[in-house]
């Protein structure tokens, strides 16, 4: 092919890059126009790059790489030993094309093993979470000792966030349990998940009806902390309860000072 037909095949690739002047821009229109063989070629030359482009974002295999190499290098001699073909002849196009869509089928193709692979993790964990929420529920339940009742609460703190069944089974222990430290650490394990409305609902409810004097002081200081001050009235209440003791008055009256 003779050097006009190449300097022509580089003018089309600077067309489509957008790097040519508006002289230079409206004489390879026109020749598009003109020219149906000129313009199929710059049809096939915009197909190659547009692959090119999109396969930038993806990393190709050191072997892919070498392969493409060697037939460049295979492209390049067959043109200095005279033969008619050269760089972008159309079965270039089609090669260039091929290899640039084989990069992007094995971007693809990692992309969905990747997709695969986190899938299988979240339904591992999930897996994970639900036994360890069955071991907690079992653990806690009334036939079992209180050393083990603790030890199911204390499962709870591992678990990164609560749904409904954790949530009951801890305000269950909380308020119904009757071991002291069972009560507190259900307390300690609510306290965890403070930020679900459901839970705070909870400690507040739990407040007008604890009568475990440990478990009172231990729940005014957790929603004091959390500045509830919708308890406020509770406070009071206790405050003014002649069967309240006097640690949990002291408690309730110095949180009434600071919600209010």
């Amino acid at each position: 092919m003779n050097n006009d037909q190449e300097k022509l095949e580089m003018q089309l690739i600077d067309y489509i890059d957008g790097k040519l002047s508006e002289a230079e821009k409206r004489a390879v229109e026109q020749e598009l126009m003109g020219n149906d063989k000129v313009y199929k070629i710059y049809e096939q030359l915009k197909e190659v790059m547009h692959a090119v482009d999109r396969a930038k974002r993806l990393e190709p295999s050191q072997e892919l790489k070498v392969k493409f190499d060697q037939f460049l290098t295979e492209e390049i001699a067959s043109s200095k030993k005279g033969t008619k073909i050269i760089f972008f002849r159309p079965v270039f196009y089609r090669s260039a094309a091929a290899v640039a869509l084989l990069v992007l089928g094995v971007g693809v193709g990692f992309w969905i093993s990747k997709q695969n692979d986190q899938q299988q993790e979240i339904s591992r964990i999930k897996t994970e979470m639900e036994a360890t929420k069955m071991m907690m529920i079992s653990l806690m339940d009334n036939k079992q000792s209180a050393s083990q009742r603790i030890q199911g609460v204390n499962v709870a703190l591992t678990i990164e966030s609560a749904d409904d069944e954790v949530v009951q089974a801890l305000a269950k222990r909380m308020n119904e349990d009757p071991n002291t430290n069972v009560r507190l650490a259900a307390l300690d394990a609510l306290g965890k998940f403070h930020d679900d409305p459901a839970v705070r609902k909870i400690l507040i409810d739990a407040l007008s009806n604890q009568k475990d004097p440990v478990v009172q002081i231990a729940l005014i200081q957790i929603l004091v902390k959390l500045k509830e001050k919708g308890v406020v009235n509770d406070l009071k209440r206790i405050v003014e309860d002649e069967e309240s003791m006097k640690a949990v008055k002291d408690e309730a009256y110095s949180g009434i000072m600071v919600l209010s």
